[in-house]
């Protein structure tokens, strides 16, 4: 493989510019900061640092944040207590459930007990749909960084992103219901031609043959180097969403990297983001945005059982 020739999109630049607008929002919001609660069960590593971001931006945004940590063998029922009292505490506008959930917790059970205006991520059955049929109240976060950062770039290369779109297929790795799934929705409402993969395609051997059809590869199956050179085509914009933990067997230390093999795919990619600094820091200024937009909400709304 030669030198890198991919352009690597800089998260971190765009997501600074997205702050300087939500920090004008939060300014001149009449419902004063808003406040965000994480619910995180267990001790995964990809969530705990998570965590530890959203807790910084709150502070530097002036923002309530209230962390909730439940140990793995917690039962279904202390969760669904934990937020019951969320959804009734005032200073919370936003509840994030953090991922991945131990198997006594179903995610699906849980995301039905979100009160929908403070469901941030759009994971309750109203507001999931109301995002499939195009209308949404919340974009999810994690896609919507992901499309915000591809329509950025296609900006900076000067072309159209609706008539990119159009012409282009965007394969997407993963089905969660908070990125892989609501991603595939944001693809179609731009109306490219989206193909949907999961661990089933690898393990019958059929990823390299859907990946290589990528015009956009989105992976964000939590698989470190699932994705490798031979595996995308010359020209491929490749957006990595994997959080990975990887210990150094030398130092012992930990760190993060992302689904794609990256010196690799960015030897044949016209562009691809990093892990670190790719969409991450997008994610985390978006969910905000979203926490001051459930902020400003009319309750009337959830009284009358109106997803809106």
């Amino acid at each position: 493989m030669g030198a890198m020739a991919a352009t690597v999109i800089d998260g971190g630049a765009i997501a600074a510019e997205l702050l300087i607008s939500l920090r004008e929002d939060i300014s001149r919001s009449e419902h004063g900061a808003p406040g965000l609660a994480t619910v995180m069960v267990g001790d995964d590593y990809g969530a705990a640092v998570y965590e530890r971001r959203l807790s910084r931006l709150a502070k530097g945004l002036g923002c309530h944040y209230a962390p909730h940590h439940l140990p793995t063998d917690v039962e279904l029922a202390e969760v669904l207590a934990t937020l019951g009292a969320l959804n009734a505490d005032p200073r919370v506008s936003g509840i994030l459930i953090l991922r991945p959930l131990p198997p006594q917790i179903p995610e699906a059970t849980l995301y039905r007990r979100l009160d929908p205006l403070k469901d941030v991520e759009a994971v309750h059955p109203w507001n999931a749909g109301l995002v499939a049929l195009g209308e949404p109240r919340f974009t999810p976060s994690t896609p919507a960084a992901a499309f915000h950062m591809l329509d950025r770039y296609l900006f900076d290369t000067g072309r159209k992103p609706s008539e990119f779109y159009e012409q282009s297929t965007i394969v997407w790795v993963g089905r969660s219901n908070n990125v892989g799934k609501p991603g595939m929705w944001l693809g179609l409402e731009r109306h490219a031609t989206v193909i949907s993969c999961d661990r089933w395609c690898d393990e019958y051997g059929r990823m390299r043959k859907f990946a290589r059809q990528a015009d956009v590869l989105i992976v964000a199956a939590g698989v470190p180097n699932l994705i490798g050179a031979d595996d995308v085509r010359d020209g491929v914009i490749a957006i990595d969403i994997g959080i990975n933990p990887i210990t150094d067997p030398e130092t012992g230390k930990v760190r993060l990297v992302g689904d794609l093999d990256y010196d690799g795919v960015a030897g044949r990619a016209e562009a691809i983001s990093p892990v670190p600094g790719g969409v991450g820091p997008i994610t985390d200024v978006w969910l905000f945005a979203n926490t001051v937009k459930a902020a400003g909400l009319p309750r009337w709304v959830h009284e009358l059982g109106q997803p809106r």
